[in-house]
């Protein structure tokens, strides 16, 4: 006869709260530890006995702890039901998160009529709203927004090459389609010369310009993230019984995307740009003391370029990943080196529009940091993957530096220090077993020095 008993997390969430956990016994000698995915304040459950206490006066808290302690229950029912239906040999670790998943994210029954209207629009049109529906995050939504366009003018040049069906749906998406798409997507700066009116109203480019821009030639990881947002859109339409048809399943091109070893500059290379004297420059010494107060804190551009003071708490910065709120809302918190807090007091009296610093676009911020490198002597030769020809190239480390290069500076040298994915994420925001820090993996010049030593 299984068992469960309940206990605490001893993480506490940026929320104040922890997650409540379940030790299940299936036999004497197998014992599993699960996630509920249930959270609640550390002071309101009772270790011992595992209840959940309630508040005298607080009718909100005691509405929401009431409605946590049937969770529970009904979780542990559903838990039970499993054991009695399934096999030991079943009953793994794996399909007990599978099926807590499941608990809290029920498939919704839907009538025949709600799938017949969605089935009304046009495909294009699906793929336009289906951010919206499944609540992904500005940088997802961005994504979506150069899958739809792309298919707009797909649809255009069929229509044009008199390919029919030309209009895009459901089931025309055979392989063949695809494998036409991705040389479609390769040959577009082609296809532009000869039929410009297809990308007037879909540009591939869409900065402001007085007149649509000829894209640009569009490497193999480009293609890979657009053909990634639209198997997922399939996936999902196969989940809403929209179609049965699932193209990607016979579709053999390239579907990993390939990068180099990430390119991050040392801490003292870092005090040499904080450090530098640009008082000559004032705009360029802002955007420089913000680079260096990213280099501090690690997050994405998206993110940094929304924080307000209210992030700032008790020495800390705290943010949820807009990139992964959708699928994980973990607040992130990184303690302000005092390098950071000096930046932030520098700034307290400027006019910030309610941010902590004096944000400018990302595009000018990109600019301003290769103009800062390029100033402050950090021009150094590395090599680099070419993201669209695959190839390696040698290039000064001015010309590709970008606001993405201070995440990787956080990140990359706090992994040379701590070798722990898992400690490093916590502050970056990297999911346990992400395939980032492979990249970081590597080993240091000077380490190289002194092995190739022991062989002289």
């Amino acid at each position: 006869m299984a068992s469960i008993k309940r206990y605490i997390s001893s993480k506490v969430e940026g929320n104040g709260r922890s997650e409540i956990m379940f030790r299940l016994s299936l036999s004497k000698d197998i014992k599993l530890r699960l996630k509920t995915g249930i959270y609640i304040e550390p002071s309101r459950f009772n270790p011992k006995t595992g209840a959940i206490s309630k508040p005298r006066a607080n009718q909100k808290e005691i509405s929401e702890i009431k409605d946590t302690e049937r969770k529970i229950r009904d979780l542990e029912d559903y838990i039970y039901d499993l054991c009695e239906a399934h096999t030991l040999a079943e009953l793994t670790k794996d399909f007990f998160e599978k099926e807590i998943y499941r608990f809290h994210n029920p498939k919704k029954e839907r009538k025949p009529k709600e799938v017949e209207a969605k089935l009304q629009k046009k495909f294009v049109e699906l793929v336009e709203e289906f951010p919206d529906k499944r609540g992904l995050s500005e940088w997802r939504h961005r994504r979506y927004g150069v899958l739809s366009r792309s298919l707009h003018r797909f649809e255009l040049y069929r229509k044009i090459k008199r390919r029919l069906p030309y209009k895009l749906d459901f089931e025309m998406f055979t392989t063949e389609v695809l494998e036409e798409y991705e040389e479609f997507l390769r040959n577009e700066p082609a296809i532009f010369d000869k039929y410009p009116k297809i990308f007037e109203e879909f540009p591939a480019e869409t900065r402001k310009a007085r007149k649509s821009r000829r894209p640009f030639e569009k490497g193999d990881n480009t293609i890979i993230g657009i053909f990634a947002c639209l198997r997922t859109f399939f996936k999902w339409a196969n989940e809403e019984g929209l179609t049965k048809n699932s193209p990607f399943a016979r579709y053999h091109g390239k579907t990993t995307e390939r990068y180099g070893t990430p390119i991050y500059i040392t801490i003292k290379e870092r005090d040499i740009i904080a450090d530098y004297d640009l008082s000559a420059n004032k705009p360029l010494e802002v955007q420089r003391d913000i680079f260096i107060f990213h280099c501090c804190i690690g997050c994405r551009i998206s993110d940094l370029m929304r924080l307000t003071p209210a992030n700032i708490i008790n020495g800390y910065v705290e943010y949820i990943a807009s990139k992964t709120k959708a699928d994980r809302s973990d607040v992130i918190r990184v303690p302000l080196t005092q390098r950071a807090k000096d930046i932030l007091e520098k700034y307290k009296d400027v006019e910030k529009d309610g941010k902590i610093l004096p944000f400018i676009s990302s595009q000018k911020y990109n600019v301003a940091i290769k103009k800062i490198f390029k100033t402050c002597g950090i021009t150094r030769i590395v090599t680099v993957l070419n993201p669209t020809t695959g190839e390696e190239e040698q290039r000064p480390i001015d010309e590709i530096a970008s606001s993405h290069l201070a995440r990787r500076t956080f990140v990359g040298n706090l992994y040379k220090k701590v070798k722990d994915p898992n400690l490093v994420g916590a502050l970056s925001g990297h999911k346990e077993g992400s395939r980032a820090f492979a990249r970081y993996r590597e080993i240091d010049d000077d380490l190289k020095k002194e092995m190739i030593g022991f062989i002289e």
